[in-house]
């Protein structure tokens, strides 16, 4: 039986995998920015914690960590869930806006982590599963904000995998394509404050057009999202990144094949900038 801390957990993806880790005889804290809205099923198990949690509050990361290691003794999974997006192109995004949008998707990750990572060194082990995007490795127009703040969680990713592993705990990034939960709605996804004209008819405005008419019709099912993370998670060994959707393995061959004609014309000189060899 393992301990999961699961941000964002009332609803969509972090909702689907609390609910699969209780049926696999798991415990649950369920970070929430209000436990009220938290489903009965989960309000009503004695195997879930609800904790309050805005994660982009310090003292709240500290006080909900330390109610979970209280109540449970250690916290086995760390599942980095909570987020949102942000549409515009980037000429159209505020510097608050910008900022506002890394506070939650990146720099909260990176608190909460911190403050969980003293108790999984204790432990001798432990296992972080950050929620990346399809947008992590590859740039979007329409959302070059969103995309940069999830490059951003996939290399953070992939450092903590090395740089963890001498303490016996792995990191885990999940890059899904679209899932049809509430990540479209106004609650999850904000719109810049500001339109230009000009955008209108371009790649920038044609993905904000997209999000408008493509909510709850996603082509991924979050519940089985959900059943696989939690398979790939109670697997001995992680994968330092879990690709999930077939858009996302779809778009992921794109990137490679992109990566392949970028580097092939110019590998050569590429290689040719080092230092003569003495």
């Amino acid at each position: 039986m393992s301990t999961w801390f699961i941000t964002g957990a009332s609803r969509g993806l972090g909702l689907h995998l609390a609910r699969t880790a209780l049926a696999h005889g798991d415990t649950v804290v369920a970070a929430v920015r209000d436990p009220a809205r938290l489903p009965g099923d989960l309000q009503r198990s004695d195997r879930v914690l609800s904790v309050r949690l805005d994660v982009t509050r310090d003292d709240e990361i500290t006080q909900a960590v330390e109610t979970a290691v209280q109540r449970y003794g250690s916290i086995d999974v760390l599942v980095n869930n909570a987020g949102r997006g942000l549409l515009g192109a980037l000429e159209e995004i505020t510097d608050a806006e910008a900022r506002s949008l890394f506070d939650l998707n990146v720099f909260a990750l990176i608190n909460l982590t911190r403050a969980v990572l003293p108790g999984m060194r204790a432990a001798g082990g432990g296992k972080i599963v950050n929620i990346g995007s399809r947008s992590g490795f590859e740039g979007e127009p329409g959302v070059s904000m969103y995309s940069a703040s999830k490059f951003a969680v996939a290399g953070l990713s992939e450092a903590l995998s090395a740089e963890l592993a001498p303490f016996g705990i792995q990191c885990m990034v999940v890059e899904p394509g679209v899932l049809r939960t509430d990540f479209l709605d106004t609650s999850s996804l904000s719109t810049a404050g500001h339109r230009i004209d000009a955008y209108d008819g371009t790649p920038a405005h044609v993905t904000l057009d997209w999000a408008g008419t493509a909510n709850h019709t996603q082509l991924g099912d979050p519940i089985k999202s959900a059943a696989l993370i939690y398979e790939v998670t109670s697997q001995n060994e992680l994968p330092g990144h879990l690709y999930l959707g077939p858009d996302t393995l779809e778009r992921l061959q794109v990137t490679l094949d992109r990566i392949e004609r970028d580097m092939a014309p110019w590998r050569d000189k590429s290689a040719a900038t080092a230092y003569d060899a003495a």
